[in-house]
């Protein structure tokens, strides 16, 4: 996903898009060495420069990740393995300064996945297919920080807006997507497109540690047709729609409201839209929406139980892949393979407001850089060994006969206080009384006693399992009050579990099992 420099006329392929957009047929053009030796090469040349990805890096990662993971132990495994260092291409991502380790890093990893928004690669008739619009040459369109803790018990995917204003190491304050064209232009341009490349990668690694305060260990990039690919391989993607969106005029997305799957062209719609949406932010949570999709399908399908799926997986993730030259796919596949859907986190780095200066033009201002980092040191955080609960001892009880308890209803059903109270009379507790609570909306059984009577509380909480216990000083000492909720099953037997309360996150944070439906 660097982007990329066009390629000279004559050494463009000019293929015509493939049915159905099947990338797997040759591009020629490629600035990188031929993979002759590789079948899979032979039917699919990759070109050399930065592909156009959309936030879609991810996909290509997680399909090779998680095709290894599980085969791993296996010779299958090692041969998808062998099969995929053959394919995926390197580049001298990481520089040599600029992006030290502040010693606190660990074995966790930071891997940048970067999507360009370079066309360079393809055709007239491919551009009008996929309503890619002109080339806008080297920028970034997509820059995502992953981090993965060293014991792989989950993935934190942090997305930059593209217009973030940031300062770039060496050429002042400027756009996010400009400094991997910064990088580019500053080598020589006698020297081999490769080292271009990788100039542009090393000045954006070197941005984003310094917005982060994090080193970076390793960097993604990904090719745009191969995004088609993966998407069919895994047989689509279910995303959510809140309403209806016709963008045919823009991004050329066209789609009805509610779940849906889509692949292929309209993939790259649906990722690409920013008209009629919240801008970026919307089209972020859509990349992001994406990726958990495709996460979602490759581990809960029958993809990877299927050994000619599997290395179509394979095939499209690490064709697609221009990565780092120390990036091990097999150590990423180990590190990740007990990550969880529900532990894979996606959020937009911390910022404060849309903005406009001159000579610049719109741009998103970030939280300044103490409270970036102390954002990145939290996210990075290993979490601290929890020391053992100890046991609470046993509350203290108390013969029923002892206990004097007053029963209220709040179910709603009529006659329930009554039917409860002689049942505790059954039991051997002292009715001292029912009646209606000051409501009849509970849904959760209440038992509430006064400071001092925790023993008599304890006794009548044992006959209902399950019930709130609270202190309650305005009540008469030596009697207990037990309001019935709708969860109330009967003296004796436990109340009706409630559900967990919903957690309370930021709005840009998601995992990749939420399905609710997006903008």
């Amino acid at each position: 996903m660097s982007p990329k420099k066009p390629v000279p006329p004559g050494e463009s392929g000019d293929r015509p898009l493939p049915a159905r957009l099947d990338p797997r047929l040759g591009r020629s053009g490629s600035g990188r060495s031929s993979r002759s030796d590789s079948p899979a090469a032979e039917r699919r040349p990759r070109a050399a420069g930065p592909r156009t990805p959309r936030v879609t890096v991810l996909t290509r990662v997680a399909a090779g990740v998680v095709s290894a993971v599980l085969l791993a132990t296996t010779g299958w495994g090692w041969y998808l393995g062998q099969l995929a260092e053959a394919s995926v291409n390197r580049t001298d991502a990481i520089p040599d300064s600029g992006n030290e380790d502040d010693g606190a890093g660990g074995e966790a990893m930071n891997m940048l996945l970067v999507g360009s928004d370079s066309r360079a690669d393809l055709t007239p008739a491919q551009l009008a297919e996929l309503n890619a619009g002109e080339d806008s040459g080297l920028n970034t369109d997509t820059v995502i920080l992953v981090h993965i803790p060293a014991d792989g018990s989950r993935a934190s995917f942090v997305s930059f807006p593209r217009d973030s204003y940031v300062n770039i190491p060496g050429h002042g304050w400027g756009k996010l997507n400009s400094a991997y064209a910064y990088g580019y232009s500053s080598v020589d341009d006698s020297m081999p497109e490769a080292d271009r490349q990788a100039g542009g990668a090393q000045l954006l690694v070197q941005t984003i540690h310094d917005l982060t305060g994090l080193q970076i260990d390793h960097y993604a990039e990904v090719d745009l047709l191969g995004f088609f690919e993966l998407s069919n391989v895994v047989g689509g993607v279910e995303v959510n729609l809140c309403a209806a969106v016709d963008d045919r005029a823009f991004s050329g997305a066209f789609f009805p409201a509610g779940p849906q799957t889509i692949a292929g062209a309209d993939a790259l719609k649906f990722v690409r839209q920013r008209h009629g949406i919240n801008g970026d932010y919307d089209r972020i949570i859509r990349q992001q929406v994406f990726i958990a999709g495709v996460l979602r399908n490759m581990i809960s399908s029958d993809v990877l139980l299927d050994p000619g799926k599997q290395r179509e997986l394979v095939e499209a993730a690490s064709s697609a892949l221009t990565v780092d030259q120390g990036l091990d796919l097999f150590s990423l596949a180990r590190q990740m393979q007990s990550v969880q859907l529900d532990s894979i986190e996606f959020q937009t780095v911390p910022y404060v407001a849309e903005d406009r200066i001159d000579g610049v033009g719109s741009v998103i201002q970030l939280e300044d850089e103490d409270v970036l980092h102390q954002f990145f040191a939290e996210l990075s955080a290993e979490p601290e060994p929890e020391a053992p609960a100890e046991a609470p001892e046993p509350p203290a009880t108390v013969d029923p006969s002892q206990v004097s308890v007053e029963v209220l209803n709040g179910s709603g059903t009529s006659g329930l206080a009554r039917t409860a109270g002689g049942e505790l009379e059954t039991a051997g507790f002292v009715l001292a009384g029912t009646g209606n609570a000051d409501s009849s909306d509970y849904t959760q059984t209440v038992i509430r006693h006064v400071t001092g009577d925790e023993a008599l509380a304890a006794t009548l909480a044992g006959q209902v399992p399950g019930a709130v216990v609270e202190v309650d000083d305005t009540l008469t000492s030596g009697t207990v009050q037990l309001v019935l909720g709708s969860d109330f099953n009967g003296v004796g037997v436990a109340t009706t579990a409630q559900p967990a309360p919903d957690e309370v996150v930021g709005e840009d944070l998601r995992t990749a099992d939420d399905q609710t439906c997006i903008n």
